[in-house]
């Protein structure tokens, strides 16, 4: 946990002092977006560069008392970009301030006179490297001035990222791409799916091996949690996956790619008027997916039916057309049919689409019932307000499995977390890890998958054992911040792992306290220029015992729910398995609230009638002093206006 807070803190520092620059220089976000998300594909590229060159040298022979220098193939053979010494981050950052002393050529001989074309000339050579990326990566470096691109270069050359892995580069990516699709996106950001329901649906799904495809593939999430999955699970996924990829728009297209290509993922990724999947089936897939993932544009309109209907794909037929423009108004059951019809006889897809087609009329609802009826809608779980970062809508994640065990296929099961989520901000919604994790194990429970819910009680406990054990050393730091004096009352109180989780959450809201209590002691003994750090460090050890206590929330939820052993229930206001004949009773509405109920409120002991009678006794005491005080001010008036 301790590590996660880490990174957190090194992405934030990293955004904000890039953030800095660009807000001193002349560039508009739209500007700065794809530069600085490149630089940051560069330093993973160097980064990952440096570790395999490491593991080639280790068996390197020997000629003439010279170890042979590495070359391109040999990084092939590790899924690594080979990269020229002009390539290379540390090369870049090393430059001098006269750049034209340096003698650097490009590959046609013109000599490099600024950083921005030495900058340009490394994603040239990066390109000649990588046939993947051939086209993809920003040429246009000169928009920038020496001097702010020399800051970002020393910025990304952060040594941290070489000591926490590349896979962490992966995950800053990752976030500057979250943060500017706050100032940057276009068509309400349809190019970022937050993650953290990009998991969701990886974590229904549970791919492991075969062909994949995002038909709206955005800036690749899909493909990236899908891979991290496979790669958790002790697989290749670019052995185990074939990726496929379909977006429209150019710019997104070239973002995926670079996020794949950060990932170490390899993938099939087309794009413009040839990647319009309601026109075209680039890649010839469909009825051959084991795994389709996907966050399609919502309501889309002017959709030419005829073109759509002779493009196929649509088992269930079109949606409703507009007899005068033959367009279809609306497109999200296109999208949908298109899910169901890529998948192949055990294939399984998850997506997100708005919450409005879970219960749409019309034709919509005529789709929505073959849907049904084919057996394979599997999970439907509603999706609170403020999870994207430009929209404040509220959506629906859908699955479909064709391979449902017997069992399950006329069954669906409904979850509706509308009231489950952690804040980040005042405009931003997410689902921690551990609350992914909760709404997989319902999944589980649902599949009969006990086993796994006993693994993560299991994680849970583990979790929280490592966590606290770990407490001592952030315990030690302040208390060597703080006087000897207020020492003495906090030494030797770290707690230790207690199977009850109750009375240790109670042992660290007493911690919580007692480290306040300290810091301000404290702060009244030390030196001026000492109580801040003091401060950090007092700060730091709550943060950490605030974590803990947030896992033990987070599992005493769970076991309140489904007990110690893990035991499916319908949980009202949460989750129900409904039959397809209940579903049919309701009109074939796919809306989890219609079926979960509403959640029981606990009794707080009040009588309400006896509460309402005190309520009414008060009001009238409130009415009569307001009809006394109207009275004095009346006479006043009199007096003064007499």
């Amino acid at each position: 946990m301790t590590n996660s807070i880490n990174i957190k803190k090194l992405e934030a520092q990293l955004w904000e002092s890039a953030d800095l620059l660009r807000a001193d220089s002349k560039l508009t976000s739209s500007q700065y977006c794809m530069p600085v998300l490149a630089l940051i594909f560069l330093r993973y590229a160097y980064s990952r560069f440096k570790l395999v060159e490491k593991e080639v040298l280790k068996g390197r022979p020997v000629r003439n008392g010279r170890v042979l220098p590495v070359e391109a193939s040999d990084f092939i053979e590790k899924s690594a970009i080979f990269l020229p010494e002009a390539a290379r981050f540390d090369f870049l950052v090393n430059l001098p301030d006269d750049v034209l002393s340096a003698n650097i050529r490009t590959k046609d001989g013109r000599t490099i006179s600024s950083i921005g074309e030495a900058v340009n000339n490394a994603m040239q050579l990066v390109e000649d490297s990588a046939e993947q990326l051939q086209g993809i990566l920003p040429k246009n470096y000169n928009i920038f001035s020496d001097d702010l691109l020399r800051e970002l270069l020393r910025i990304f050359n952060n040594k941290t990222l070489d000591e926490v892995g590349g896979d962490v580069i992966g995950r800053i990516y990752e976030y500057f791409l979250s943060k500017f699709a706050k100032v940057v996106a276009e068509d309400d950001g349809v190019f970022f799916t937050p993650k953290s329901l990009v998991k969701m649906l990886v974590y229904i799904i549970e791919p492991t091996k075969g062909i994949m495809a995002d038909l709206a593939c955005g800036s690749g999430g899909m493909f990236v949690q899908t891979g991290d999955f496979v790669n958790q699970e002790g697989m290749s996924a670019n052995t185990q996956m074939t990726f496929y990829g379909q977006e429209k728009v150019e710019y997104n297209a070239q973002l995926c790619m670079m996020n794949m290509a950060v990932h170490g993922l390899n993938a099939h990724i087309a794009s413009g008027d040839a990647a319009n999947t309601f026109y075209n089936d680039k890649w010839n897939i469909a009825g051959h997916c084991d795994y389709l993932l996907a966050n399609p544009p919502f309501n889309v309109d002017k959709v030419k039916a005829e073109t759509t209907e002779n493009a196929g794909r649509l088992p269930f037929g079109l949606p409703s057309v507009n007899k005068k423009t033959k367009e279809v108004g609306n497109a999200n059951y296109l999208w949908i049919s298109y899910f169901y019809s890529y998948l192949n006889e055990h294939g399984r897809s998850g997506f997100v689409m708005a919450s409005s087609a879970t219960d749409s009329a019309g034709r919509d609802r005529d789709i929505r019932q073959q849907l049904v009826d084919t057996g394979c809608v599997d999970v439907i779980i509603s999706v609170a307000n403020n999870f994207f970062y430009t929209l404040s809508l509220p959506c629906t994640l859908w699955s479909f499995n064709k391979a449902k065990a017997d069992n399950l296929r006329d069954k669906v099961l409904f979850i509706d977390a509308r009231n489950y989520y952690t804040v980040v901000d005042r405009t931003l919604n997410e689902w921690s890890e551990w609350q992914l994790r909760n709404l997989q194990a319902i999944v589980h429970l649902y599949r009969g998958e006990r086993a796994k819910y006993l693994r993560l009680i299991d994680d849970y406990r583990n979790a929280i054992a490592e966590a606290v054990n770990s407490l001592k050393d952030n315990g030690q730091r302040f208390a060597e911040a703080i006087d000897e004096d207020t020492r003495a009352h906090f030494f030797g109180t770290m707690p230790l792992f207690d199977d009850d989780l109750a009375a240790l959450r109670e042992r660290l809201e007493q911690l919580i306290e007692q480290t306040k209590n300290c810091m301000n002691a404290a702060a009244k003994n030390l030196k001026k220029r000492d109580v801040k750090p003091m401060r950090q460090k007092g700060d730091d050890f709550i943060s950490a015992l605030q974590s803990i206590i947030t896992v033990i929330d987070d599992c005493q939820w769970l076991v309140s729910k489904f007990g110690d052993e893990g035991v499916y229930q319908d949980v009202a206001g949460l989750c129900k398995i409904a039959t397809i004949d209940e579903i049919a009773k309701k009109n074939y509405s796919l809306t989890p609230g219609a079926y979960v109920g509403v959640a029981e409120q606990e009794d707080d002991g009040v009588d309400f009638h006896e509460r309402m009678t005190e309520i009414h006794a008060e009001l009238n005491k409130l009415n009569a002093e307001a009809g006394k005080l109207m009275e004095e001010i009346n006479k006043n008036w009199e007096k003064i206006s007499g």
